[in-house]
């Protein structure tokens, strides 16, 4: 039996369930005349961002976060529809319904996936294999739509499984696959590690899991500090990081640290447009309700300044954050009208409506087959 991932002598069997291009393909279910067609769900031929695109325009390179105009310039034929959020959430309410008929232990990411650990199960399924074919065929059934499931022995390895086999795929890196499917793994498709680091481990001859793990922990330590402790624990198949079905999301944030500092104010406010823009996204696809918004300011000397302010409603719209954001910067007329160059500007909602706070203890696991 693998020592990889235990809770006490049984390995945990965890499945990460993400939905196929979730968005878009609720707006191709509820609307046939966009179903086989490259959609695009937020922004326009002019502006904006795109929320999620469907793979009919992933085909042309469309993918979420992209400005809209550059989407259009790719795929010419794309249609751009109004993101319907109420409607998403509903659809998402039901597929949570489902996790929650196989296991209490769900840990939702995001309206469009999860973590589920199934090594004890309410319909008493002896494989995890089977548990996320029946939920896919589930989902379908009551959604129209369909979901990929990553199914491993920890979190880390089950959401990178999940992308592999897309859409509708499942894969399965049981505990004896486990160090030959990481030795295989591209670098930036490991948790933790973004553009940068991945680019500052390929100098380094870094490419994928079997030239990482040929490092020291010292020696990844010395080169990316605390996280290079994580990189060399992760690499080997460690993490002990347990499905919480209590996460709560503290903040939703977006910033963007800039290739030539800001010094008018006009330059920042056209950044907090397009930071308002991607927060007002994230807002959305998280369901949440916030009541504060906080202003970051990072100057050249990367000395940094934040302020604050809680409202009575809850944000829910691009507009409201995009004022607000606006206020903070412009009642701090000190430093404005000192000669500061600013390299980063970012804004964080927080405050959720409803916020609690819980504790919870997982009982006794079993052990099933995968």
């Amino acid at each position: 039996m693998s020592k990889l991932r235990k809770e006490g002598n049984q390995e945990k069997k965890i499945i990460h369930i993400d939905m196929d291009a979730f968005f878009a393909s609720v707006e191709q279910h509820d609307n046939p005349k966009l179903r086989g067609k490259p959609v695009a769900v937020g922004g326009s031929r002019t502006r904006g961002v795109v929320a999620a695109a469907s793979y009919e325009a992933r085909a042309y390179g469309v993918y979420s976060a992209m400005p809209s105009p550059i989407a259009y310039r790719k795929c010419p034929s794309i249609i751009f529809v109004k993101p319907r959020f109420d409607r998403y959430k509903e659809v998402s309410q039901v597929i949570r319904n489902i996790f929650l008929s196989y296991t209490d232990w769900v840990e939702p990411l995001s309206l469009d996936e999860a973590f589920l650990d199934v090594t004890h199960n309410k319909k008493g399924i002896h494989s995890a294999t089977h548990i996320a074919q029946a939920i896919q065929k589930e989902i379908k059934e009551k959604t129209g739509l369909t979901a990929s499931a990553g199914i491993s022995i920890n979190k880390f390895i089950a959401k990178s499984a999940s992308d592999y086999n897309k859409p509708n795929g499942i894969t399965l890196v049981g505990p004896e696959k486990v160090h030959t499917y990481l030795e295989q793994l591209p670098i930036e498709a490991f948790f933790g590690i973004g553009k940068v680091t991945a680019e500052k481990m390929r100098a380094k001859g870094i490419t994928d899991g079997k030239s990482l793990k040929k490092w020291t922990e010292a020696a990844l330590f010395k080169q990316f500090g605390k996280a290079g402790r994580f990189y060399f624990n992760m690499v080997r198949g460690i993490d002990h990081r347990p499905v919480n079905p209590n996460r709560e999301r503290k903040s939703i944030g977006a910033e963007n640290t800039f290739t030539k500092n800001l010094k008018e104010k006009s330059e920042m406010s056209e950044a907090l447009k397009e930071i308002s823009e991607t927060l007002a996204r994230r807002l959305q696809s998280s369901g949440k309700s916030p009541k504060t918004l906080t202003l970051k300011v990072k100057f050249n000397d990367f000395s940094q300044i934040t302020r604050s302010k809680t409202i009575e409603k809850t944000f829910l719209k691009e507009q409201e954050i995009f004022e607000l954001g606006c206020q903070l910067l412009e009642n701090d007329i000190n430093w404005l009208q000192v000669p500061s160059e600013v390299r980063l500007l970012g804004l964080s909602l927080s405050n959720f409506l409803g916020e609690t706070r819980h504790n919870a203890k997982n009982n006794g696991q079993l052990t099933i087959n995968f």
